[in-house]
């Protein structure tokens, strides 16, 4: 590719979403942004810590509503990230009166040592809409934070302090979060890690080391990773991964069987992360209910109704026993705002049938992606299920080598022509906008993005 783009042709780095700092971006900038949106960018650029992914930013918003972000000058965006929190729709009417009529009562923060009556109907709710026997719950303000509730419950349940964890997944950027976490940009440069944190591999049936084709030739040789730790690294107290990956892979339910086997057999717990994937986005109301019941259970991100910071982690009865600990110490572990906003989010989601809608809408794009796929050369790779969508973009089938600068050049196309999403491991768009997507606006989505590759593939790039 005849590319000036600065773009490293690794994906570590990239790894949880696009590079910031490519002359791609640059262009972008100057082609797009009007002068009252660059002074702003420029002052966000002095005032906040530069960080990759974060700063220097993309552009300016002026609000959020649906499916749509809308920059400062009117411009809409369809956007297929919402970093997770949008499943209800941006600034959903409901979620934000249930949030007024609660600021009303007075009833907002609790402090410790009490409770009050929505912190408890939340967690009544997720007790009823959990999978399995899922019934005990705890509340904190970010997905990190309850990662590291769910680490430290497993670890003083279990006795033992090891995890096992997968290469290239995120998990928050908290200490411990970050150490079972597979990505280098959350900890280079840290130091020593956590102790005890191990990784593996994640299922990936199109990109193996083997080139094995067949589901369970893959499945056995991850698994196979995992019991050789079990087995040689005695002590493990859990195993920690997103039912289905962020990219997203989407493993056989044999693989998670096998795994919650494997962890009865040695006395460790399954920790499903559902940060992102909880609350409907794959079809289902939980991604666990397409494999298996974890022992503990991650939430966050639309948790808190795309309006508030809310997460927690929801477990089983006969782990309720540590009373002598305090694993979730958190100041406003028992919001009334944040529950309200939550309760009001789940109700959404429920009275609209829009667990539902994903698994609709998402059959309906996987089948017009792999469509694509036949007429696209860039397309190496469809994956996903309902509305958590991935994209693997390849410069030659033969070597399935990432086609990162081809990635970052179909953004940009697509973000002028209204259709915003990141790239994930630097070659893989991702695709999962708000539960409250319709078929029509998913095909408009999909003939964006078939536009955009085609003029890639044909040299026009950015």
């Amino acid at each position: 590719m005849n590319s000036q783009n600065t773009i490293k042709s690794s994906r570590f780095g990239s790894e949880q979403g696009d590079v910031n700092t490519t002359r791609n971006r640059q262009k972008y900038w100057e082609k797009n942004l009007s002068e009252n949106a660059k002074s702003i960018c420029t002052r966000d650029n002095k005032y906040f810590l530069h960080q990759n992914l974060s700063t220097p930013v993309m552009n300016v918003l002026s609000k959020a509503h649906g499916i749509y972000i809308e920059d400062i000058e009117g411009k809409k965006y369809m956007d297929m990230h919402g970093n997770g929190v949008h499943n209800a729709g941006f600034n959903n009417p409901q979620i934000i009166q249930a949030v007024k009529d609660q600021l009303d009562t007075q009833m907002t923060f609790c402090p410790r040592r009490y409770t009050n009556s929505k912190a408890v109907d939340l967690a009544q709710k997720l007790a009823e809409i959990t999978p399995g026997d899922l019934c005990k719950s705890l509340f904190c303000p970010g997905g990190s934070e309850a990662i590291e509730m769910a680490i430290t419950l497993a670890k003083q349940v279990t006795g033992h302090f090891k995890t096992i964890s997968f290469w290239d997944s995120f998990h928050g950027a908290g200490f411990a979060a970050a150490s079972v976490g597979g990505e280098e940009l959350f900890k280079g440069g840290m130091g020593p890690m956590m102790p005890g944190a191990m990784h593996v591999e994640f299922p990936n049936y199109y990109r193996n080391p083997w080139g094995f084709c067949n589901q369970d030739e893959v499945d056995n040789e991850y698994l196979r990773q995992i019991k050789t730790i079990l087995e040689r690294e005695p002590g493990v107290a859990a195993i920690i991964g997103e039912p289905i990956s962020a990219t997203p892979v989407v493993p056989s339910k044999n693989y998670w069987e096998r795994v919650k086997d494997l962890c009865e057999k040695y006395g460790a717990l399954v920790i499903f992360d559902e940060i992102i994937e909880g609350f409907g986005r794959t079809g289902k109301m939980f991604a666990s209910e397409h494999f298996i019941t974890p022992d503990v259970l991650v939430l966050g991100k639309s948790m808190g109704g795309g309006l508030l910071p809310f997460a927690g982690i929801v477990t089983k009865q006969r782990y309720d026993n540590l009373e002598h600990r305090s694993i979730g110490h958190y100041t406003h572990e028992k919001n009334a705002l944040c529950s309200a906003a939550a309760l009001a989010e789940i109700e959404y989601i429920e009275k609209n049938n829009l667990v539902e809608n994903a698994a609709r809408v998402g059959a309906h794009a996987l089948s017009r992606l792999n469509e694509l796929k036949e007429k696209h050369p860039l397309i190496g790779n469809i994956a996903g299920v309902g509305l958590h969508l991935g994209i693997d973009l390849i410069k030659d089938p033969g070597t399935k080598e990432r086609a990162v600068e081809e990635a970052d050049c179909i953004m940009y196309k697509a973000m002028e022509r209204g259709l915003a999403f990141k790239t994930i491991e630097g070659n893989i768009i991702t695709l999962r906008p708000a539960l409250t997507i319709t078929m029509e606006e998913m095909d408009q989505v999909v003939d964006i993005l078939d536009e955009t590759i085609g003029e890639v593939e044909n040299s026009q790039f950015y």
